[in-house]
C-alpha cells in the first residue's frame, strides 16, 4: 500500500506528551495543552482516503458541547440491497494527549482495502475523541471524564444513529499507545459491552506506576486510586461469572514499551486470564508501520469474534 499523506503519518507515529512514560522533564509536561472535543475535518485531512470516511459529531448530554467523532462506512452500507442490514462496529482509541479523533484514521485506509478484497465482512470503524487525558475520567479538568463520554454517550449515539447490532456480540474495541491503555482499563472494567477487544502498544510502565502510588502518574498527573490496567484485571479476574474475555495483545517488538506489553501478558497468565498476541516484528512504536506488516491479522481476529 502506497504511504499515505505525510502529515497523517506524522500525526500516527509522533509520541506526544501523554505518550504514556512519564517525561525525562516533568517541567516539559504541558498538562493544559489546547484540547477541543470536535475538530472538524482541515482540507487535507480526509485526503487519500476512503470516500466513505466522514467526521460526525454529537451533543453530549453530560456537557452540553458537540463532541466529534470519524467513522468509517463499508461500502455496503448506502447500498440499496442492504437497507435493513446491520454491521458490526470496531471502535479504535487514538493514543496521545490530548485527545483528538482524527489522530488514528489513517488506518481506515486498511481497513477499507481489506473489505474490498473481501478478507474480511463490512464491518463499521469508528475513531472516537478521548477527551482531555484521553480515555480517563479526569474530573480535574473541566469536561474531563473522557471515560464517561465514550462509553455512556458515544456508543449509545453511535447504535442510534447508525445501523449496529448494538450487542456485545459484534460490538469490537481496540487502541493504541494510550488507546491501548484505555481499551485494556475499558474492557476489564465493562466486559459485558465487547465481544471483540485489542489493546495495543499500551503503555503498562506508567500504568503500573499509578497503581503502584496510590493513582500518581507524574508530578502534574493524578488519578483516583485503582484506576489502571493491572488493578482492574485483577478485579475482573475475581468476579464470578465475568463475561469472557479473550483480548488481542499486538504490539511492535521494537517499541519501547515491549516489555512491558510482555510483562503484562505474564501477569494475565498468573491471574488466568486468557489472550492472544500480536508481536510484530521490526516494528517500532506505531500503529501504521503494525497495520502495514500485521494489520490484516488484527482485523481478521475481530472478523472472527463476530461470526457471520
Amino acid at each position: 500500500m502506497k504511504l499515505l499523506h505525510p502529515c497523517l503519518f506524522t500525526l500516527l507515529v509522533s509520541i506526544p506528551i501523554g505518550s504514556f512514560a512519564q517525561p525525562k522533564n516533568p517541567k516539559n509536561f504541558k498538562a493544559d495543552a489546547v484540547f477541543s472535543w470536535n475538530n472538524p475535518p482541515q482540507k487535507w485531512t480526509l485526503k487519500d482516503l476512503p470516500a466513505s470516511l466522514r467526521h460526525a459529531s454529537f451533543k453530549s448530554p453530560s456537557m452540553g458541547i458537540k463532541v466529534g467523532y470519524y467513522v468509517y462506512l463499508p461500502k455496503e452500507y448506502d447500498s440499496p440491497k442492504s437497507k435493513n442490514r446491520k454491521f458490526p462496529v470496531v471502535y479504535h482509541l487514538h493514543g496521545g494527549r490530548p485527545g483528538l479523533e482524527k489522530k488514528s484514521i489513517s488506518l481506515s485506509a486498511f481497513v477499507d482495502q481489506a473489505m474490498t478484497g473481501g478478507q474480511i465482512q463490512p464491518t463499521i470503524y469508528v475513531f472516537p475523541n478521548g477527551g482531555p487525558m484521553s480515555w480517563y475520567n479526569y474530573p480535574q479538568k473541566e469536561n474531563g471524564m473522557g471515560e464517561d463520554v465514550f462509553v455512556k454517550e458515544l456508543i449509545p449515539h453511535v447504535d442510534a444513529t447508525y445501523r449496529t447490532h448494538g450487542t456485545r456480540a459484534k460490538r469490537g474495541l481496540q487502541g493504541f499507545s494510550q488507546g491501548g491503555r484505555g481499551t485494556t482499563r475499558i474492557m476489564f472494567k465493562y466486559p459485558g459491552l465487547f465481544g471483540s477487544t485489542a489493546p495495543g502498544g499500551s503503555g503498562y510502565e506508567p500504568e503500573e506506576k499509578i497503581r503502584d502510588n496510590a493513582g500518581q502518574e507524574s508530578k502534574s498527573v493524578k488519578f483516583a486510586d485503582g484506576y489502571d490496567a493491572w488493578t482492574l484485571a485483577q478485579k475482573y479476574s475475581k468476579r464470578k461469572s465475568a463475561p469472557p474475555l479473550k483480548p488481542m495483545i499486538w504490539v511492535g517488538n521494537k517499541g519501547f514499551n515491549y516489555e512491558y506489553n510482555l510483562k503484562f501478558m505474564k501477569y494475565l497468565d498468573k491471574l488466568g486470564i486468557p489472550y492472544e498476541k500480536l508481536i510484530v516484528a521490526d516494528a517500532p512504536h506505531s500503529a501504521k508501520i503494525i497495520y502495514e506488516k500485521k494489520g490484516l491479522e488484527l482485523m481478521q481476529f475481530h472478523n472472527r469474534n463476530f461470526g457471520r
